[in-house]
């Protein structure tokens, strides 16, 4: 609708705890909702509520209502933002580690500390380990 210029208008709608973007288009109106929980979409400034109007839908000029603003309304609390903290940095810590670990075999190849394992080689150690978690599986009675 955007690109068609279908949209006739808009209004950023002040709502309890943001602002709210009304468009207008043939003799419908629709508010926009998030992708994802399909909820009406709430923007916490007027500036960005503006600026996703301008910019994003092409509508230079708009309406604001303010009636039924609350600032006071705002819920500024993420619950969920201290998890995802939390998982960013362990995240951060597994990938600083994992590097390391990468970087520590190529300077253990490069100064000959870690060795390359022939096929021959590693079809005897694995064959072994199977036969030994055989034994260990027939001791057990399973």
């Amino acid at each position: 609708m955007v690109e068609a210029k279908e949209i006739r208008s808009a209004l950023v709608l002040g709502q309890p705890g943001g602002f709210a973007v009304v468009v207008r288009y043939g003799s419908q109106e629709r508010a926009i909702a998030a992708q994802r929980s399909r909820r009406v979409r709430l923007w916490r400034n007027l500036n960005t509520a503006a600026a996703y109007v301008r910019d994003e839908l092409g509508v230079q000029r708009f309406e604001i209502d303010m009636a039924e603003h609350d600032p006071a309304a705002m819920d500024r609390a993420r619950p969920d933002t201290a998890e995802r903290q939390r998982q960013l940095r362990e995240a951060a810590e597994h990938d600083a580690w994992f590097r390391a670990q990468v970087q520590e075999a190529l300077d253990g190849i490069k100064d000959g500390t870690n060795r390359p394992i022939e096929e021959a080689e590693w079809d005897d150690w694995f064959s072994e380990k199977i036969a030994s978690l055989e034994r260990r599986a027939a001791n057990s009675g399973r």
